[in-house]
């Protein structure tokens, strides 16, 4: 039986998880969606090539990113699907879509689809399925397809594309907190860091936006959040103390 104390390092753990997923600054989060679908070279090269610096210097830190895998396909009445650049894309919007739901972290997911459309860049996207192993991910995915759950979510993703106001035009689409930016969706990362309103400034908008307020620029854990960081501080504290100390037995 385990012991009370591996219990409350348990529930440590647990309040700790909790506390950061209501952190105020999650709150203030700006939510960049892209509209895409899997083999259009142009969301290939936006998703290789551009979208990827939302892992630089700290933007995802302020970045909910969402990804939606439909793009310009269209539903037929008996419900199955006809994609841009043909089955395989039908195939691959799925995938996508399943990994989304399986491995809901957007860093673990995107570095599957980003494996995928780096494949399709090459003209190797039959390679596909071997960006589970490039990226350590498992293939729980091929299953879900299979079951046919990944056309459920595709649905879904229709239903959501078709809701867009106003409509996508084209596809890489992307918007920040709703807006969409039109032709200039390459320069995401503006957008983003204007549209930020906390106080933890990630380094790439101090690139961005050089003429950001200073006053934003020092933010630090001297602010109206401070009783949480201190709270957050003594939690991790007493966890590695805890931690240190079965260690040690």
């Amino acid at each position: 039986m385990a012991s009370p104390r591996f219990f409350f390092v348990f529930f440590l753990s647990t309040s700790l998880h909790f506390l950061l997923s209501i952190s105020p600054c999650h709150a203030q989060n700006v939510t960049l969606s892209l509209y895409y679908e899997t083999l259009c070279p142009y969301c290939a090269d936006f998703i290789a090539n551009h979208l990827v610096k939302v892992f630089d210097k700290g933007l995802i830190s302020i970045v909910n990113l969402r990804l939606v895998p439909w793009g310009n396909a269209v539903m037929q009445r008996d419900g199955s699907f006809v994609c841009q650049h043909g089955p395989d894309e039908c195939v691959l919007n799925a995938i996508d879509a399943c990994t989304i739901t399986i491995y809901p972290q957007v860093e673990r997911h995107f570095r599957f689809i980003l494996c995928v459309e780096r494949l399709a860049l090459e003209n190797k996207q039959n390679e596909w399925v071997n960006c589970f192993d490039m990226t350590g991910l498992g293939r729980v995915p091929v299953d879900c397809y299979k079951s046919g759950y990944g056309n459920v979510l595709e649905k879904q993703y229709a239903a959501e594309t078709a809701q867009l106001n106003p409509p996508h035009k084209f596809v890489p689409w992307v918007l920040v907190n709703g807006q969409p930016l039109e032709e200039d969706f390459k320069n995401f990362v503006r957008y983003v860091c204007k549209a930020y309103q906390g106080k933890q400034v990630p380094e790439a908008c101090h690139q961005s936006l050089p003429l950001m307020n200073n006053s934003l620029k020092k933010a630090s854990l001297l602010n109206a959040d401070t009783p949480f960081s201190i709270t957050l501080l003594l939690i991790f504290g007493i966890h590695f103390w805890l931690l240190s100390a079965l260690i040690e037995q």
